[in-house]
């Protein structure tokens, strides 16, 4: 599975597009992390609880991603967008991209 922010393949040839597939992760923060990383931010300017659980749902949802391209058959997605969203102590995260088959 080929994924890409870029609406091409260098090299290769969209044979077909598929479908815009779109993914969602809501992850709930929770208190201990939110304390913990107060004084993260404090001593150092970085969260790494935080960090670790952004980095955790962002591969959450490109899994969930790739899980839907295969469903449909995809060789690869292009286009690819990511958004992330905070709403106290909620975070969302959004992926998109159109599904192709290539030659």
């Amino acid at each position: 599975m080929i994924l890409t922010t870029t609406s091409l393949i260098e090299g290769r040839t969209i044979s077909e597009y598929l479908d815009v597939i779109v993914t969602e992760i809501v992850v709930s923060t929770n208190f201990i992390n939110d304390m913990l990383g107060s004084v993260t931010d404090f001593l150092s300017g970085k969260s790494a609880g935080y960090e670790e659980e952004l980095s955790r749902a962002r591969q959450q949802a490109l899994n969930d991603l790739i899980t839907k391209a295969e469903i449909i058959e995809a060789d690869a997605v292009l286009g690819m967008t990511f958004n992330y969203e905070a709403i106290n102590q909620i975070l969302l995260i959004s992926i998109s991209g159109t599904a192709v088959k290539l030659q």
